[in-house]
């Protein structure tokens, strides 16, 4: 059973963004009295505005969660402590409404949906995990239980998110669209958390 709380894209983007950008103002009449560092940290000048490296970032990285989600609920249903699992939950909590939030910014753009890309033309740094594929790992993790499925699921999650980080970073050096930058980079500060959480209850097992 998936455990990702749906909720509107429109409502997790407005969230996500105000997140994201706690010290920016919306541009108003006022602007030119605001320090010029908040200027050009406002929100929503052109939410339109993409270009290819957003496009990419977007598909690709939906294709990614979905990987971190399977992953996840497999750890749910398989991990023999209550950390692994109680991380599982969270991973997948959190970025199912993300996957509604990259989707959305695609329809916006009117750009394909993942499943209609030509996907095989992108690239796909970040996308393995130790050189395996998403069903070659599902295939590792299901074989396993116990202790052995727990260090096993830690090991190939961290890989999985180092891979996230890096197309993170390569995207926020060629994007435009400011909120999608953002979001980069609350990936790149989400992910690298959870990575040190995972080495930490890798040492505890």
């Amino acid at each position: 059973m998936r455990l990702t709380h749906r909720i509107s894209v429109a409502a997790l983007a407005a969230g996500l963004t105000l997140g994201l950008t706690a010290c920016s103002a919306a541009p108003t009449d006022t602007a030119g009295t605001q320090p010029a560092a908040t200027q050009s940290a406002s929100i929503g000048a052109d939410a339109t505005e993409h270009n290819a490296a957003d496009t990419e970032f977007a598909q690709m990285m939906i294709v990614h969660h979905q990987g971190a989600i399977e992953m996840a609920e497999l750890a749910v249903a398989k991990a023999s402590t209550n950390g692994v699992r109680s991380l599982g939950e969270r991973i997948a909590a959190a970025q199912g409404p993300e996957i509604d939030v990259m989707s959305g910014w695609l329809d916006t753009w009117g750009q394909a949906q993942p499943a209609d890309a030509e996907m095989d033309a992108m690239g796909h740094d970040g996308m393995d995990m130790g050189g395996l594929d998403q069903a070659q790992v599902m295939t590792e993790l299901s074989g396993l239980s116990g202790t052995d499925f727990d260090q096993r699921f830690l090991e190939r999650m961290i890989e999985h998110h180092e891979g996230a980080i890096t197309m993170a970073e390569a995207t926020k050096a060629e994007a435009v669209n400011a909120d999608l930058i953002r979001f980069a980079g609350k990936v790149i500060d989400d992910q690298t958390s959870e990575i040190t959480e995972m080495r930490n209850l890798l040492r505890s097992l």
